[in-house]
């Protein structure tokens, strides 16, 4: 009963609605903010449409209903989700000069940014998983990977997402902000915010800091563990041409994977030891974390899967393109 009072009494803080933070798109090329957008609205409209063709072709291609696939899906769906939580801040901010955001505002953009990036990691881990049980143990994948089993594991990466992000908005909304909320990026991103806050930040970092390692600091090493184990049965293959037919089937994830991590861990590093680095490179490496993926993903499995390019090709000749 207390702690539910207590949700309420954080939930209904009339002084901390009124705050509000302005957002900054790239420092020291202001002047060019402009000229900035146009590559920013090409690599948006890329990501969208791109995730929304993976979509559409898994949705309409009887063939690719398979557990692979429903899982490729999650992952085009949250890279959507993820493009469209920051396009329209990113946009106002270099477009339009639009820098100022309210509290409520802030605090939702974070929860879906933070969320939804805790979810793709969540499907990378599911993916590896599925290439797992495919090579490993093939004879008994379709019993193991069923459309029940697919949809409890989607139900789970939401969950999880959701359940990591509702601490950290209490924590958040527990803060006092006194100083000149400037944030250093085009959107909300949790350690910016709290460093805006004039009171203690400890708990709040404690509780980020354990939330990256039960999540992305979990997901990674289960991932490395999954191809050390497929890499060593694949090698107990006598036939080459079974060799790289094994591996081929996972090219696509490990260059998705690497995409993912490779700029995460640079964007953790930035914001833990590169305080002396120039703002603008805090505000690229945070750009690349959340734009790359998004628009890279469709790409790489449009190119580098056969079935799903057979059925992209289908659907434009069906057009008549």
């Amino acid at each position: 009963m207390i702690s539910s009072q207590f949700i309420m009494s954080l939930l209904s803080n009339k002084t901390i609605t009124s705050l509000t933070f302005l957002l900054t798109g790239i420092p020291g090329l202001e002047t060019v903010h402009t000229w900035i957008s146009i590559p920013f609205c090409f690599l948006y409209a890329i990501a969208i449409s791109g995730n929304s063709m993976i979509l559409f072709i898994i949705i309409t291609s009887r063939s690719l209903h398979e557990p692979m696939f429903y899982l490729l899906s999650m992952l085009s769906a949250t890279d959507m989700c993820l493009s469209l939580s920051t396009l329209p801040t990113t946009l106002g901010v270099l477009c339009l000069n639009i820098q100022e955001i309210g509290w409520n505002a802030c605090l939702s953009q974070m929860f879906f940014i933070h969320s939804l990036t805790v979810m793709e990691s969540s499907v990378l881990l599911a993916m590896a998983f599925d290439r797992y049980i495919a090579i490993c143990n093939p004879l008994r994948y379709a019993n193991i990977l069923t459309p029940t089993r697919i949809i409890q594991i989607g139900l789970m990466i939401v969950g999880r997402g959701i359940l990591f992000m509702i601490p950290l908005l209490l924590l958040l909304k527990r803060l006092s902000f006194c100083r000149d909320n400037i944030l250093s990026h085009s959107y909300c991103y949790h350690p910016d915010m709290i460093k805006c806050s004039c009171s203690s930040i400890r708990v709040n970092s404690i509780y980020g800091l354990l939330g990256v390692l039960s999540t992305f600091g979990l997901d990674a090493p289960l991932i490395g563990v999954s191809y050390v184990l497929i890499i060593h049965s694949v090698l107990s293959i006598a036939s080459p041409e079974e060799r790289y037919k094994a591996f081929s089937t996972c090219i696509s994830h490990i260059i998705v994977v690497a995409i993912f991590y490779i700029p995460l861990i640079g964007l953790s590093v930035v914001h833990r030891w590169g305080k002396k680095a120039p703002p603008f490179v805090h505000t690229m490496m945070s750009d690349a974390f959340l734009l790359l993926p998004p628009v890279l993903n469709p790409i790489i499995y449009g190119v580098k899967t056969k079935q799903i390019r057979k059925a992209i090709i289908k659907v434009f000749l069906k057009k008549g393109y």
